[in-house]
């Protein structure tokens, strides 16, 4: 039998990609060579929208670098009068076929392959009617595109009788037979069509036409091209991975494209069409692990073709819009709710951020994702031509003049428009839906076999479930058993059960990994959730919940290729489907369940632990066969349950309590071995999995068990849980008057809020599609159980085999069976210390009162023994808590005198203090970090919530005493003292960000991602929002303030690019850094962000501060710096990137050792955040999310803020003495300066048994102060740390000097990267316009063209107006008036004073950040449309924008005025989501709006006018 593999984990951290994408076709005039040409123009307006190996094209062309390109291409129909030349091709070309191949440049592999392909034709009786070599230009290749240049040949074919859909089914079956014997070296197929041709390679835009000569050929004539240009997060793509595929060009990221190709493959089993009959085995699996997700979805695609579907269909069933809550109704409509309803149950979406070109002869178009996270523009001429593509302003002014328009559109969030290549006729949404929505009864058919799960009552206080009435009265043995702690109970279950929330913390996650942990782990722990950051956003679960949905089906799913619903012939079912609302059951819902009429087998996953730990694995085997036997024996349904049910007749409580011998499988691991055996047997499909458990409370745990593939849980532990507790005083004191009921249910709320954020951190709309797509990391798990249960996982740190997960288990069995070790029953369950730290009482936490008192007195005091006394604290007496504590110097050198070191100023110009925002922290404690941080070279960092504009200038009224009438709030003050913070920080909210804000920068920081909650947004609550903080903010007082989870001008790379640019527009001299958290594929990331130009990129670990966090996004997202730093540093040296950026780490860093650490794994800058926190007086009372902090460091109450203790001194002695730890470390291991040792992973090795690391002397014996001590009583080690991978943390070898010296330091010590030549740079350098911002005073009109390659037009102008007058100290005025089509981030940053205009149309992000003036922008005057009906700007207008003026005489895109703080606009219509988290300013609509007005609006004015009433 077909083993059915799973995606791979070294795809799932590959590279991403992003790109440019369109098309045109004009099929009423004859095929001819000006619209290729008039498409080839167009990709090279893209370019910007591209990369190459060595990052943009405009900073190669400054600064040098390999020019390969990521790739483009162009789709055609064939061109038959060019081959006909050299290729005997017969007139009646109907049976005629030509397939573009790449091919290996040795002779006897090529001919190999060839020869293979010829066989494979042959037998589906083609004849060959020859080759030809295609004609190319190899000078034109960069280094890389040169060294993995293909042979490309056409090979030419005839069918004697096939026609049609027949044909392209042989050929279809010939090119899999013969993929699926040679590998893409040996042969790639781009095409093989009766109809198209794709030409694509690792190419730039300019350069396709130059290699492809064909190209150029005036005898290339087409109707219709569609072209792509990509941008890569890796410097070595293949040409196979270059777009257009054969059927699509796809912008985007397909973010659960592990668990679609996993369901792709299980489902392959079922598979059966007309089309193939027997053979239907011979083209699957459809999916490829070679193959990109852009490249899966195109297999997937072609396979539905073949299967008589139509592509729009196709795409339609793969990536459906949200039709659930769109508020619509009438038939046609209704049609299409029915299409997707049927098909919504048989087939998960491929979710995430896409523009999809697609065209395969018979129609071409374009479909966007459900939340048009993408921008696409469509414009129609009067001659016939129909243009898509991702920016206006790709045709010539001259070829396309204004007159020429007959309309301009876009395309909203999960809309299409296509192209009838017959007719001619561009068909636009509705209408082609409802045309492949009528193809079928789908209605009637969702009548028949689509049925939703009654919706009984949970259980009450009186119910007389005698199951559940044991598990109420055997409670705290189960909790026990099952690995509950009293933490789990109190700040999780019941926290959940009063609010109907997921429970907020604060602070980070300090407490040792699963991995490190002396305390036995549930399962869930060792995973640790992935989530989006810079290839695709997250998205909103809250404000954006139109887009989201949880439902389930429960099933057998069948053939999905079929052209009608299934029946099964030896079955006494077909194939109906039960629609459920929730993942989360509760008893009576799953009972019924089980009498619902789906056939359903309950497995136990207890065994018996008697026969030692070896029976775990052999029992996990046993439940594979047994659910696949009873999957083959028809059942529709398993269920997988550690609580055994009574049989037929007994007792019906009788045994149902656990036995002291019995051990249940943890349930995520029995979950994940039955879905990945089932996968592998072919036969996932054939049935549903529902866990029912009582190893299950928490949101993460309920990700893990649908994350590997579970379609509903029941946690019955945590119900009965909430039963019991509600049944106590305290509980109904705390329930406070809701019913026992009302709580269950505020627990299935909370889970559900929790799992859509978890979704939607990834950018995943639906459950559907979470399911079974594994979007986690595993830190310490062994291979072995990887394999079995969490195939394609990526995983680190292996150590845990099925043994140590047993003994974990048995250890929480001990304590439910006490007598098992001859001890006493307990009468409540045990504190763990998981989230808060109880001296001498349940985990570690790195922040604790100890440590935080014994660095008070060494800073306060400026006293280095005190410092070493907080030192051996942090250091030699904690358990092993980090990676880095498993890690040791080994030292190739002689100790040298520290007086040969360099010096500690010299260091301290390394250090940073993280993003903490002035209202999440108090004015007293922001202004601290940032004078000390200045005082030693620093850098501290303003957060996200801007800074008051004081600060930006020196303090110079300091009297003897440290007062300053400027600060009055703030002690110790010196003159010279600047509070700046150095760093400027760009966040989702934009809080702040103002042109001066910025120009007062030494370095701008785009915050993509929290160590605390990556992936998610933020709040600042309303009673934090001062007078003082809404004046900051451009907000109301008291009114809560939203964070979006992303930016959103970041979908994707070449957005993350865009907004480099704009800030290297703005202040050329300020470096740009990107802030990303470690996970998984960071390195992918790394990369990316590397070509994107950024100067710095940061790596955060996991456990780094927040003032307010789900509690499971603390302890469950990201992974440790360490794995982030040794990826990201791995994967720029390999692509040569890592001399374009500064590394820089953070994360839990508190000491000289850490640094030095850090630095051998590559890191040159670092990080500091709650540690310097602690050292301005912060005590860890864990409550910055109440506004309550004690000692005033975290709150704006102006009580507490006068107990701020802190000093800019302290800060400052802080940093000193970390920096003296470093120079100690650095003269014991003989090298004088950290630029000697970064990178350096050979001077690390793993941590012998020693208590006190070697190599590290004591600081203050180092400088003579003191004597040596022992030391506090050093880590325990762990037996399952001590078989911990750390392999990936070290090497045995030096790396090449020469190589090494060649990074380290040259951006950090260079200047920030450059746009090069910019339209902005000619304005300023006019005269008259120079001497209008030095006067400050007259009036200045321009007029200048533009196109959409003059990207963040303005942005530098007001740049330079704001360093010399501030936000709103120019009284000039400069008016300019461009023609033609802006491109990017059209007045981004404006500025009072500056006006401008455009008599045209704009792209995306149109005053992004204005402050001031004016910005209009109106159709030509020659242009015959009507403006209102008509788009003039893309989407993401006026984001985070603080004042000013916008016209536009037309329609703007989706997400109009998102976090407008200030402006004054007039707009007639947008799409979706109007105003988002505005929180000042008015917005004025004259026309048709689409859906989510003002979602988390929280300020502002919304005037909507609606003339269609809609």
């Amino acid at each position: 039998a077909r083993r059915y593999d799973v995606y791979p984990a070294e795809n799932v951290v590959g590279e991403k990609d992003a790109c440019g994408v369109g098309m045109i076709a004009n099929m009423e005039k004859a095929p001819n060579h000006d619209l290729l040409q008039a498409a080839l123009r167009a990709l090279s307006c893209m370019e910007h929208r591209g990369a190459c190996s060595g990052g943009m094209d405009s900073n190669i062309q400054l600064c040098g670098g390999d020019d390969s390109g990521d790739g483009a291409g162009v789709m055609t129909q064939i061109p038959w009068k060019l081959f006909a030349s050299e290729v005997h091709i017969p007139e009646d070309r109907s049976g005629c076929a030509v397939g573009m191949l790449f091919l290996s440049k040795d002779p006897e592999e090529r001919i190999a392959a060839k020869k293979r392909l010829e066989e494979a034709l042959v037998h589906e009786r083609f004849e060959i009617l020859g080759y030809r070599i295609v004609p190319v230009n190899p000078s034109v290749l960069g280094e890389r595109s040169a060294q993995t240049e293909p042979w490309t040949e056409q090979i030419f074919v005839r069918h004697p009788t096939a026609r049609g859909q027949k044909l392209e089914s042989l050929l279809y079956i010939a090119r899999k037979q013969t993929e699926a014997k040679l590998s893409y070296d040996s042969m790639y197929i781009a095409s093989f069509s009766t109809k198209t041709i794709v030409y694509k390679g690792m190419l730039k835009s300019v350069h396709l036409a130059e290699y492809y000569k064909d190209l150029q050929d005036p005898r290339y004539t087409v109707q219709y091209a569609l072209w792509h240009r990509r941008f890569s997060t890796n410097t070595m793509p293949r040409w196979p991975l270059a777009q257009p595929f054969r059927t699509i060009g796809h912008n985007g990221e397909i973010n659960t494209i592990q668990g679609n190709y996993n369901w792709t493959h299980a489902r392959s089993s079922a598979f059966e069409h007309p089309n193939f009959g027997y053979r239907m085995e011979e083209v699957l699996p459809p999916c490829r692990a070679e193959n990109s997700d852009s490249g899966n979805l195109d297999c997937y695609v072609e396979l539905m073709l073949r299967c008589n579907r139509e592509i729009p269909e196709a795409l339609m069933i793969m990536v459906p819009e949200a039709y659930q809550d769109d508020g619509s109704s009438d038939a046609a409509e209704d049609a299409v709710k029915n299409f997707y309803e049927y098909w919504g149950a048989l087939q998960e979406p491929w979710d995430g951020p896409a523009l999809l070109a697609f065209c395969d002869g018979e129609y071409m178009g374009a479909a966007l994702d459900r939340n048009g996270l993408r921008p696409a523009r469509y414009f129609q001429l009067k001659d016939g031509t129909t243009v898509v593509s991702s920016e206006a302003g790709i045709l010539e002014p001259e070829s396309a003049p204004a007159e020429l328009f007959r309309s301009k559109g876009r395309l909203g969030p999960g809309k299409m428009v296509a192209i009838d290549l017959h007719s001619g006729e561009l068909i636009e949404n509705d209408a082609i839906k409802q045309k492949m929505a009528e193809k079928k009864p789908y209605a009637d058919w969702n009548q028949v076999f689509r049925e939703s799960l009654p919706t009984p009552d949970f259980l009450g206080a009186d119910h007389d479930d005698p199951i559940s009435k044991a598990v109420e009265d055997d409670l705290i043995t189960l909790q026990f058993d099952s690995g509950y702690t009293i933490e789990d109970t109190e700040m999780v279950v019941e926290s959940m059960a009063q609010t109907g929330k997921e429970p907020t913390f604060c602070m980070g996650n300090d407490k040792p990994l699963a991995i490190l942990s002396e305390r036995p782990h549930v399962l869930y722990d060792y995973f640790t959730q992935r989530f989006a950051q810079v290839t695709n956003p997250a998205i909103d679960p809250y404000r954006e919940a139109l887009v989201m949905s949880v439902e389930v089906y429960l099933g057998r799913q069948g053939n999905i290729m079929a052209e009608r619903p299934t029946y099964f012939q030896n079955l006494s079912t077909n194939n109906r489907l039960l629609r459920v609302d929730s993942p989360m059951l509760h008893e009576r819902e799953l009972d019924a369940i089980r009498s619902s009429g789906l056939l359903t087998v309950e497995l136990s996953t207890r065994y018996a632990h008697t026969d030692g730990p070896g029976t775990l694995e052999k029992r996990l085997s046993d439940l594979c066969y047994e659910a696949s036997n009873a999957v083959r024996n028809g059942a529709e349904l398993i269920i997988l349950s550690d609580i055994e049910r009574p049989t037929e007749g007994g007792n019906q409580a009788q045994g149902l309590g656990v036995e002291k011998d019995q051990l249940a499988i943890p349930a995520l691991l029995a979950v994940g071995a039955v879905h990945h055996y089932l996968i592998q047997q072919g036969l996932r499909t054939q049935a549903s999995l529902i866990m029912n458990t009582g190893q299950c409370w928490s949101t993460h745990h309920f990700a893990c068990l649908i994350g590997y593939g579970a379609s509903a849980v029941c946690p019955y532990l945590a119900l009965a849980h909430i039963r019991k507790w509600h049944s106590t005083e305290k509980g109904k004191v705390k329930a406070d008057g809701q019913t026992v009921e009302q709580c269950q249910d505020n627990f299935r709320k909370a889970i559900v809020g929790g799992l859509k954020k978890i979704m939607s951190k990834m950018g995943i709309s639906a459950l559907e599609s979470y399911r079974g797509a594994q979007i986690f990391q595993c830190i310490g798990l062994h291979d072995d159980v990887i394999d079995v249960a969490f195939k394609g996982t990526p995983s680190t740190m292996g150590a845990l085999t099925f043994g140590d997960v047993a003994n974990e288990s048995m250890l929480m069995h001990r304590k439910a069976f006490p007598e098992l070790d001859q001890g006493e029953a307990a009468v409540k369950l045990d504190f763990a210390g998981w989230y808060k730290y109880m001296k001498s009482k349940g985990e570690f936490h790195m922040n604790n009162p100890d440590m935080a008192r014994a660095l008070h007195k060494a800073v306060r005091e400026n006293s280095p023994m005190s410092y070493e006394e907080y030192r051996r604290q942090i250091m030699d007496g904690r358990p092993v808590t980090t990676i880095r504590d498993l890690l040791d110097f080994v030292s190739d050198r002689q100790p040298i005198p520290i007086a040969e070191v360099e010096d500690a100023l010299s260091i301290t110009s390394r250090f940073v203090t993280g993003g903490m925002s002035l209202g999440a922290l108090s004015r007293e404690s922001h202004e601290v970090i940032a004078l000390g941080m200045n005082r030693v070279g620093g850098m501290s960092n303003s957060g996200e919530g801007g800074e008051d504009r004081l600060r930006f200038t020196p303090v110079m009224d300091v009297d003897e005493e440290g007062h300053s009438p400027s600060f009055p709030h703030l002690q110790g003050l010196q003159n010279g003292d600047s509070a700046a913070s150095a760093t400027k920080q760009l966040a989702s909210g934009r809080f702040g960000v103002t042109p001066e804000y910025l120009t007062s920068a030494k370095q701008l920081e785009i915050k993509i991602a929290q160590g605390a909650k990556p992936g998610e947004g933020g709040q600042l609550p309303g009673a934090k929002v001062d007078k003082y903080i809404a004046s900051l903010r451009n907000s109301v007082p008291g009114v809560e303030l939203i964070s979006p989870p992303p930016h959103h001008d970041i979908y994707s790379i070449e957005d993350l690019a865009q907004l480099i640019y704009d800030l290297h527009q703005i202040c050329p001299e300020a470096k740009v850094s990107v802030k990303l958290v470690a996970s998984a594929g960071i390195g992918t990331i790394a990369a990316g962000v590397a070509k994107a130009n950024a100067d710095v990129i940061q790596i955060s670990g996991h456990d780094g501060g927040t003032g307010a966090s789900p509690l499971s996004s603390i302890m469950h997202a990201g992974a440790p710096w360490e794995q982030g730093l040794a990826e990201a540093q791995e994967v720029l040296v390999s692509n040569g990137l890592r001399k374009r950026v500064t590394l820089r780490v953070d994360g839990g860093i508190k000491s000289g050792w850490d640094i030095v650490v850090a630095a051998m794994m590559g890191g040159e800058e670092f990080g500091f955040g709650s540690i310097a926190m602690i050292a301005e007086g912060c005590i860890m009372a864990r409550v910055c999310h109440m506004n309550s902090c004690p000692v005033g460091v975290a709150t704006q109450r102006e009580k507490l803020r006068k107990k701020f203790p802190g000093t800019p001194e302290h800060v400052a002695n802080f940093m000193l003495f970390v920096a003296e730890e470093v120079r100690t470390i650095l003269a014991a291991l003989g090298y004088r300066s950290l630029d000697e040792i970064i990178g350096r992973t050979d001077l690390l090795g793993p941590r012998g048994n020693s208590d006190v690391r070697t190599n590290v002397p004591q600081p203050a014996v180092a400088s003579g102060m003191g004597t040596k001590r022992e030391p506090l009583g050093g880590p325990k080690r762990l037996s399952k740390a001590a078989s911990v991978d750390l392999s990936v943390f070290f090497s045995d070898s030096p790396p090449d000097e020469e190589d090494r010296t060649s990074w380290v330091g040259a951006t950090r010590n260079s200047p920030a990267h450059a746009n090069g030549p910019v339209l902005d740079d000619d304005i300023l350098g006019q005269p008259e316009i120079r001497q209008l911002l030095e006067q400050n005073s007259g009036s200045v009109q321009k007029e200048l063209d533009i196109c959409n390659t003059d990207r963040s037009v303005g942005g530098r102008i007001a740049g330079a107006i704001a360093r010399k007058h501030g936000n709103y100290g120019f009284h000039g005025e400069l008016n300019l008036t461009f023609s033609g089509s802006a491109g990017q981030s059209f007045g981004v940053w404006n500025i009072q004073g500056v006006n401008l205009r455009v008599i045209g149309e704009c792209n995306d992000y149109v005053a992004k950040g204005m402050c001031g003036g004016t910005i209009v922008v109106s159709p030509h005057s020659d242009s015959t449309f009507k403006a209102e009906d008509n788009v003039i700007a893309g989407n993401t207008c006026l984001y985070g924008a603080t004042g000013g003026e916008v016209f536009l005489n037309g329609r703007a895109g989706e997400r109009f005025g998102v976090r407008n703080a200030g402006c004054h606009a007039i707009i007639e219509g947008a799409g979706d989501h109007l105003g988002e988290y505005m929180t000042n300013g008015i917005v004025v609509s004259l026309g048709r709006i689409g859906r989510n007005v003002g979602a988390g609006m929280s300020g502002g004015l919304i005037y909507v006018y609606d003339p269609e009433d809609q």
